[in-house]
């Protein structure tokens, strides 16, 4: 019964670790790198995320520049960038990419709030489907007659206090995405 109980708190955590991961990748108007994590380019057929092929930093608040080990990759790098939908435009100075993050209006910030909002709703999906995919185990003990009855109310109780306690994380790690786009 334990096991099934930790399998369960593991794999909301990773659902935890993927919001956090989804949640990087939306930019907030200020340079991060990881917006950049989801972008792959065609480099000799197979595709390569940019973060593989340069390196990526944060030159000021509102530039990351995008400096290519091949520098033959300057150009399909750009075009990966133009062509995604982060919605910025790429300077090529021959021998670098800078991406300037303008500032965001109030109608994109909105926007980025819903998106974020969509995002946390489907991580509690997520985290209530492998609350339901923990109960139907150990169930499945029970009718196996590996526990009794009071041991499938008692896991019970103790998969519903983590998906509480990984609910409650996803809301607040949503409020602190939200204060971050406003506040800018």
């Amino acid at each position: 019964m334990k096991e099934v109980i930790d399998n369960t708190k593991e794999r909301m955590g990773k659902c935890i670790n993927a919001l956090e991961s989804e949640l990087g990748t939306i930019r907030a108007g200020r340079a991060n790198p990881t917006v950049l994590d989801r972008i792959t380019v065609d480099y000799y057929g197979t595709a390569t995320p940019i973060n593989q092929m340069a390196s990526i930093s944060v030159a000021e608040a509102r530039i990351l520049v995008v400096s290519p080990y091949d520098a033959s990759q300057l150009k399909p790098i750009e075009k990966a960038i133009q062509a995604s939908d982060l919605g910025i435009n790429p300077t090529n100075d021959g021998r670098v990419l800078r991406i300037a993050f303008p500032q965001l209006t109030e109608d994109r910030r909105k926007e980025l709030c819903k998106q974020v909002s969509k995002i946390c709703e489907e991580s509690k999906v997520a985290v209530r489907n492998v609350r339901r995919d923990g109960i139907d185990k150990i169930k499945a003990k029970k009718k196996a007659n590996e526990i009794t009855e009071d041991d499938v109310k008692e896991a019970e109780k103790n998969i519903q206090k983590l998906t509480d306690k990984f609910i409650e994380q996803i809301d607040k790690i949503g409020e602190e995405k939200n204060k971050e786009i406003m506040a800018i």
